[in-house]
């Protein structure tokens, strides 16, 4: 029975990679103007194309934006599956404690100093100004971490401390209404456009700064699989093992905040997939083990945004709709469906 378990999860872990390799496949060939297959493989591959238009459709716009996709997707399932994980709730995501804010925060604060020198941020894929957008967007998230890894010292319960994020999060975000209300429309708009998420704001030159960012803090979430497997069982069955909470907390929760910051701070505030992602990759490898669960949720994740992505640029038009429409058609319906088997399973114990 264990035997034939791995090979099915073996089997599904296989079947995602495959399907990430498609979708992003299919995420540089469809667009405004479709580009044949074999096209965009030349592309690939470093081989001039036959209409040399593809080179910049394939890889200079829709290559990074597929990168920053599946990236992102990546990086806020892996971190709504840390945060689940910690808080012990399934409702909890990589912007429970506030990071998201803190990054808010920071882009208002540009948008409320420079207004229209902020350019638009959505559209434009470098330059100083949306680099400096990206520093404010880095710094907020920053400043509102360090005030959750302070207070984590303090706090030991995790609900305790969740409750303290979600409250911070909420004045943080008082703040940030405050600074639009006293900015001019046309900046308002500006942070309103940026609050929508978009994956196509990325350069090349972006991706060398953001990749690695996302990186790091999966290499910090595989890296704590173990630590992760015994908080399941209980932090008093963790602390029998020797498991120091304290340092597990502190490493769990920066992870996971490097990844939902850098994401904030690149594509805007990325909504429902750190809650949706961990949610889809337990029911189709069917485990709570995060040896198995890291990278199924990784991949999962990677899907489910570069999907997104190809959703939003509405193939065969003109028309882009923000990325945070497509991901609360996506994601609602798995939050809702988690909502109601949790009410069902209540039901049942009593």
């Amino acid at each position: 029975m264990g035997s034939r378990r791995a090979g099915r999860r073996a089997l599904v872990l296989g079947g995602l990679v495959a399907a990430v390799a498609a979708t992003f496949l299919l995420a540089l060939a469809v667009g405004s103007v479709a580009v044949p297959l074999d096209e965009t493989l030349r592309v690939l591959a470093g081989r001039q194309p036959h209409d040399p238009r593809w080179t910049v459709v394939v890889g200079q716009i829709r290559l990074p934006r597929a990168l920053t996709a599946a990236l992102a997707g990546a990086a806020l399932g892996v971190a709504g599956l840390q945060m689940q994980t910690l808080f012990r709730n399934p409702l909890a995501d990589p912007y429970s404690l506030g990071v998201s804010s803190g990054a808010s925060l920071g882009v208002a604060l540009v948008v409320a100093g420079i207004g229209g020198s902020g350019g638009t941020f959505t559209a434009r894929v470098a330059g100083s100004d949306r680099f400096g957008v990206v520093i404010a967007g880095a710094a907020g998230a920053a400043v509102v971490l360090a005030a959750v890894l302070l207070l984590a010292n303090w706090v030991r319960s995790v609900v305790t401390l969740l409750v303290i994020g979600v409250i911070l999060g909420s004045a943080v975000s008082s703040v940030v209404s405050l600074l639009l209300t006293w900015t001019a429309p046309e900046r308002a708009i500006q942070y309103w456009t940026w609050s929508l998420g978009s994956f196509a704001g990325t350069s090349s030159s972006d991706l060398t700064v953001f990749a690695p960012a996302v990186g790091l803090g999966l290499l910090v979430a595989l890296a704590s699989v173990k630590p992760l497997n015994a908080l399941l069982l209980g932090e008093n069955y963790a602390r029998t093992l020797g498991l120091r909470l304290r340092r597990v907390r502190a490493v769990t929760l920066l992870g996971a905040s490097v990844l939902a910051g850098a994401v904030t701070a690149f594509c805007g505030p990325v909504a429902f997939l750190g809650i949706a992602v961990p949610h889809v990759a337990r029911r189709l490898l069917d485990t709570a083990d995060h040896r198995v669960l890291v990278p199924g949720t990784l991949l999962t994740g990677a899907l489910l945004a570069l999907a997104c992505s190809i959703a939003a640029q509405l193939p065969g038009t003109g028309l882009v709709l923000p990325i945070n429409v497509i991901t609360a058609l996506v994601g609602a319906p798995i939050v809702i469906a988690v909502l109601l088997r949790a009410r069902v399973d209540v039901a049942g114990v009593g």
